[in-house]
């Protein structure tokens, strides 16, 4: 099974060297803290077990968070002439501009056509960026000058999308943070530009979050999801550290699905999300057995 968590088993392994059948409540509190899980989720979980719970009863537990999963989101039908759009959203540093990458090379493997967009008009590089994984992947660019109408932009990158019978259109958006009510509002218009360019097609925000934020991932999905309606979660960074458990408030606070993880810098490095996967994982970290 491909461990998701290998940083987080680590630092957990370093205070709880013992794995068990059967810990008792205590340590397995202690041991969900050390994950970044949020607080009051583990104190919810907790109700719900024995003083000594079982792997199996844990599980249950954690199975129960995940409500969702990317089956959940719209998708546009496999025969529709139109294309799906995908409004990519985030802070600066979290991968956004990687991830449009991998995503890219995801839909390229399926034999589908991609048209991308370079809707960070405020930093030169990130568009220089993109433009240099457009090249790599051999996929058309759309791109603007800096400080250039980001809502133009994405309205002309859909118009050509359209014109050029594509399957997917992926479009950058500058990386903001959370708490920046101007940029926030630019946020919305160009989520209703998008509606307006293709209204019949599906059109889907996509927020990436850093793992190695934590808790603080968790924050920011909070503000986000306030001004856009956002349909999925892309964690990356996970294989770098020991905060995986953020996934378990994620899903379980915002009810949004988590459709993949970023584990690593290469255009492959792309897995969806499994959450029975992603909780044995969690589950390894400190029980023997699978009983």
């Amino acid at each position: 099974m491909l461990s998701y968590l290998a940083k987080t088993a680590q630092n957990l392994a370093s205070i709880f060297a013992d794995k068990s059948d059967k810990i008792d409540k205590d340590i397995l509190e202690e041991l969900f803290i050390e994950a970044d899980i949020d607080y009051d989720l583990i104190e919810l979980m907790l109700s719900h077990l024995p003083k000594y719970p079982s792997r199996a009863q844990v599980q249950e537990q954690l199975a129960k968070l995940f409500a969702l999963d990317s089956t959940a989101i719209p998708q546009a039908p496999l025969e529709s002439t139109l294309p799906q759009i995908t409004l990519v959203i985030g802070v600066n540093g979290a991968g956004k501009t990687t991830t449009i990458a991998k995503l890219a090379y995801h839909y390229l493997q399926q034999g589908q056509k991609v048209l991308l967009g370079a809707g960070d008009t405020f930093r030169a590089a990130a568009i220089e960026q993109l433009q240099l994984w457009a090249s790599k992947l051999q996929v058309p660019i759309i791109a603007s000058q800096q400080g250039s109408d980001p809502s133009a932009l994405a309205y002309d990158v859909i118009q050509a999308g359209l014109a050029r019978g594509v399957q997917h259109i992926i479009i950058d958006t500058a990386g903001r943070l959370h708490n920046q009510v101007n940029l926030q509002k630019e946020l919305e218009k160009i989520d209703r530009t998008c509606a307006k360019a293709a209204p019949n097609a599906n059109v889907r925000k996509i927020l990436i979050l850093d793992g190695t934020q934590g808790s603080q991932a968790l924050a920011q999905a909070r503000i986000f999801s306030q001004s856009v309606e956002i349909q999925g979660v892309i964690v990356t960074k996970l294989d770098g550290t020991s905060k995986g458990g953020v996934i378990l408030s994620i899903a379980h606070y915002l009810q949004i699905p988590i459709l993949y993880l970023g584990m690593g810098e290469k255009q492959g490095d792309l897995i969806p999300f499994d959450s029975d996967a992603y909780v044995q994982n969690l589950l390894d970290c400190f029980f023997v057995s699978d009983t």
